[in-house]
């Protein structure tokens, strides 16, 4: 199947809100939650896709010919682009019956490792989600990221207990869900976190622990701080914060101060191998995509990731091939135009 056959047959798949654009901009589920949508005026998934647009890409054929390699090692694993899906949760409420939190992230993690890349998971208020995914990851051999939800300590320490024996390259916390309802509500309470509180949670978590939710350099260096080994540069897609900057416009400045002391990824209306190419010639040592993942896996299950990763693939060494980058490590800030 191509892509746009994935695209097509999902469509009538999803549920009410999703309606499985052409292009995954935020404009038609535009304040719709539950569903994809931003919260608020609903224009913050819009401004995270269109800023990626506004950039341009400097063309420089103008060196040796030969292939690109996308080919990247993260984390103590080799991946063949530097692309990780994006945690989704609740994907019966904000995208359709057909799969269930489990189902989805255990086909996600799967499709993902057989692809050449790796699925960070989602969490929720059901413990069965987190115990499925330690057994998907333990049958990828560990190749995923578990992301755990900011609750209380003692529950964040019995999630990580559940998914560290399956040898994960690393665990992930969002912390830009802080202000969730069902988090606030909690006994005691779940949410924001104290730098002192997110290094305790980084000491439980024994690999690589990454903050998701970074959005200034402020916070950037206090995730440094509490001994974070990655940040993932992200608003939520716009569902936590109306109003919020892209991440395009805020990822320059905090790779700025802390890249190079810690891996840093981005996620945020990144859909094709040049979204790709321009997030990591601002400074990103990779980046995360996730509701183009639920399109395919709803059109196409498993063969709709390896169609999604293959089209990546494709459009990232095409880009970085007429920019003038044969590998990752090439791409620079003077192959963009316009931040």
């Amino acid at each position: 199947m191509t892509y746009q056959e994935v695209l097509q047959q999902s469509r009538g798949i999803m549920g009410p809100y999703c309606k499985s654009c052409p292009v995954c901009n935020g404009v038609a589920c535009k304040n719709t939650v539950p569903g994809p949508g931003a919260k608020g005026l609903g224009t913050g998934a819009i401004r995270n896709y269109q800023k990626w647009q506004e950039l341009c890409v400097n063309m420089d054929t103008i060196c040796e010919n030969k292939a690109a390699d996308t080919s990247v090692t993260l984390f103590g694993r080799q991946f063949a682009l530097p692309v990780f899906a994006a945690p989704v949760g609740a994907l019966q409420m904000h995208y359709g019956d057909k799969y269930t939190d489990l189902e989805y992230n255990d086909i996600l993690v799967s499709a993902c490792a057989k692809a050449g890349i790796a699925a960070f998971t989602g969490d929720g208020v059901n413990p069965a989600v987190i115990q499925a995914t330690a057994k998907a990851l333990t049958n990828a051999g560990g190749c995923g990221v578990p992301t755990i939800k900011p609750w209380n300590i003692d529950i964040v320490r019995e999630k990580m207990d559940l998914v560290k024996p399956a040898g994960p390259c690393a665990i992930a916390m969002d912390i830009d869900g802080a202000g969730l309802p069902f988090l606030k509500n909690m006994t005691p309470p779940a949410g924001s976190k104290t730098v002192e509180e997110l290094a305790e949670i980084a000491k439980i978590a024994e690999v690589p622990f990454i903050l998701k939710g970074i959005m200034t350099v402020k916070g950037a260096l206090k995730a440094l701080e509490a001994g974070a080994s990655a940040i993932v540069v992200s608003n939520h897609g716009g569902r936590v914060l109306d109003q919020c900057p892209s991440t395009a416009e805020v990822l320059p400045a905090i790779v700025d101060a802390v890249g190079g002391k810690m891996t840093v990824l981005v996620d945020g209306g990144i859909r094709s191998g040049m979204d790709v190419f321009k997030a990591l010639a601002l400074g990103a040592d990779g980046v995360l995509i996730g509701r183009p993942f639920v399109n395919m896996i709803y059109g196409a299950g498993a063969e709709g990731v390896q169609v999604y990763v293959d089209k990546l693939q494709a459009e990232l060494a095409d880009t970085m091939a007429m920019c003038g980058a044969h590998t990752i490590d090439e791409i620079s800030r003077d192959m963009i135009y316009g931040f």
